[in-house]
């Protein structure tokens, strides 16, 4: 095994191999419309083949491919279920595992960043990583404390050229916006791209991400819910950090019970709205590897490499906006949606038209307690992806300010987690707890 694919030329072709599947795909539709064979079976076919040579690819690649893919993952809920199986097998495997590093590069990283005496620092180093990302693997060691006991800490050694990877598979991927809209109508990954890109550079920096780990840290110290690992040790491409024991929430999405679905569901929902009022960050990867179900009920949080800076908290507006929504008060909301520029200056736009647009995304805050599901995901994600839908002509009449995409994005990345949960819990108590605006002033 050698390091992380770096070479354009290796990269590339298995990246590039894949429109041209889909080409032939697209063909074999036309011959069978041609034959008079019906066109929902010609569709779903389709689909059923570019995903599984989609995923299969993304799956054996790291870098900007598995990054991309890992973003993806959550949004499986929303896949019509012929289409689930490959996608929840390969994606899965994104979430959890990929190929390692061999121990040399491992051990020559480890050198570099933490010096030739790396091993006095550990009383035991595993040399097989405990898990695998887009940018870096996990290694279970046993860290050297004051006392000399050992204290069980997670090592994060960054690959190397990441970095290069990363920018290669992202463009390349850009490319491919046709084969995603194959697997699911309506969506654009582009935009998801991009945000990727741009926070490559905070991604790779691991004593950046190391001090907002600590921010979150402290936050969280001693709670009753949330449980961060505290950071012993940090270089620009290692990371030294607690371990956690754990039940990993892609394992609870497969086989956990139904007290284990709900209890994680209403944690994430809880670490989602009070991170920003209480370390100013939002936890802006959330996808299932990133979170355990603690042996004590907490929920034990890991990656900090993408997290959105709010120090002011969650936006006003939010809150109060999802208020008057609900209230009915659609004058009001049209009004609040254009002075925060999602509806230009002079567009007129239909206020009912609003609410009936927005009204069945906030469901799960209409009701003291809300089960999530696959079916209410694809539900909304076809009300909303359908060009013949009144939704959907309504959407392209909003815009997305780019102070809110990131915010936009985990909120999307979330409901898509507690979609696959499938958890029922009391989010309008929780929103009312947290998000500003929510509950009016006074």
């Amino acid at each position: 095994m050698t390091d992380i694919p770096r070479w354009a030329v290796s990269r590339t072709a298995k990246l590039a191999a894949l429109p041209l599947g889909f080409a032939g795909r697209t063909v074999l539709g036309l011959g069978k419309r041609v034959t008079g064979l019906a066109s929902d079976v010609i569709s779903t076919e389709i689909q059923e083949r570019t995903a599984e040579q989609l995923f299969s690819v993304l799956g054996q690649l790291k870098g900007g491919a598995m990054k991309a893919g890992q973003a993806l993952s959550v949004f499986e809920a929303a896949l019509p279920d012929e289409l689930a199986a490959p996608y929840r097998q390969a994606l899965t495997k994104l979430q959890e595992a990929a190929p390692p590093l061999p121990a040399g590069s491992v051990h020559k990283v480890l050198a570099d960043q933490l010096g030739e005496r790396w091993r006095d620092t550990f009383v035991e180093f595993d040399d097989h990583p405990a898990a695998a990302a887009s940018i870096g693997q996990v290694h279970k060691a046993v860290w050297r404390d004051e006392s000399g006991a050992g204290r069980d800490v997670a090592v994060k050694v960054q690959y190397p050229g990441a970095g290069e990877a990363l920018l290669a598979d992202l463009k390349q991927l850009a490319r491919l916006s046709t084969m995603f809209r194959a697997i699911q109508p309506g969506l654009d990954i582009k935009p998801l791209l991009a945000e990727l890109r741009d926070r490559l550079a905070e991604e790779l920096d691991y004593e950046l991400e190391a001090r907002s780990q600590r921010a979150f840290a402290t936050a969280y110290a001693d709670d009753e819910q949330i449980r961060v690992p505290a950071v012993l040790a940090s270089a620009p491409r290692v990371l030294v950090t607690e371990w956690l024991d754990g039940v990993p929430l892609s394992k609870i999405i497969n086989d956990g019970t139904a007290d284990d679905r709900n209890r994680a569901g209403e944690l994430m929902a809880v670490l989602h709205f009070s991170a920003p009022a209480r370390a100013g960050l939002l936890h802006a990867d959330p996808h299932p590897g990133n979170f355990r179900l603690l042996p004590d009920g907490r929920l034990g949080v890991v990656d900090f490499g993408a997290v959105a800076r709010l120090p002011d908290g969650h936006p006003e507006p939010i809150g109060r906006l999802v208020r008057l929504a609900l209230a009915g008060d659609a004058d009001a909301v049209v009004t609040g949606l254009r002075d925060e520029g999602f509806i230009k200056p002079d567009d007129p736009i239909d206020a009912p038209a609003v609410l009936d647009f927005l009204l069945p995304m906030l469901e799960p805050l209409a009701v003291e307690e809300f089960q999530f599901s696959r079916k209410w995901l694809r539900d909304e994600a076809t009300r909303l992806a359908s060009p013949k839908s009144p939704a959907y002509q309504l959407s392209r009449q909003l815009n997305l300010p780019p102070s809110y995409l990131l915010i936009h994005r985990v909120t999307l990345g979330s409901i898509g987690v507690l979609s696959q949960l499938e958890a029922r819990a009391p989010y309008r108590r929780i929103v009312q707890r947290w998000l500003p605006g929510f509950v009016p002033a006074g």
